[in-house]
């Protein structure tokens, strides 16, 4: 069994505004992930959560960074994952998947399709 999010960091963005509320924000994502834990525990079932990104702006990250996206959440969301993929657009109908933190894989990364029979290999 798979208990899947989506867009995890995006309710948080919406229904808390400004540095004033960063910590509320923070504390009830921490609680919302630990939930998440408990169940993967308690049932045995994997849990996907899938987040946004975000540019960073500063100007010196940017500079020496190829990608300068950072995932939102902060550390709270790092910290609560074991594996943690990063997804971005190839060329076509292309997608690579990079292997960003795991305890068990080394970084890698991974070249695949998505066309409209699925999933599949990479296209020319």
């Amino acid at each position: 069994a798979v208990v899947s999010t989506q867009s995890t960091g995006a309710l948080y963005r919406t229904d808390f505004s400004g540095r004033g509320e960063l910590s509320a924000r923070q504390m009830h994502l921490a609680r919302f992930l630990r939930m998440l834990l408990r169940l993967a525990d308690e049932f045995g079932v994997a849990v996907v959560i899938t987040n946004q990104v975000v540019a960073q702006v500063d100007g010196a990250s940017a500079m020496f960074s190829a990608d300068p996206k950072k995932p939102i959440g902060g550390n709270i969301m790092a910290h609560a994952s074991t594996t943690r993929l990063y997804l971005r657009k190839g060329r076509g109908e292309n997608r690579i998947c990079k292997i960003y933190d795991s305890p068990c894989l080394p970084e890698s990364e991974a070249v695949f399709s998505i066309g409209t029979d699925g999933i599949g290999d990479t296209k020319d």
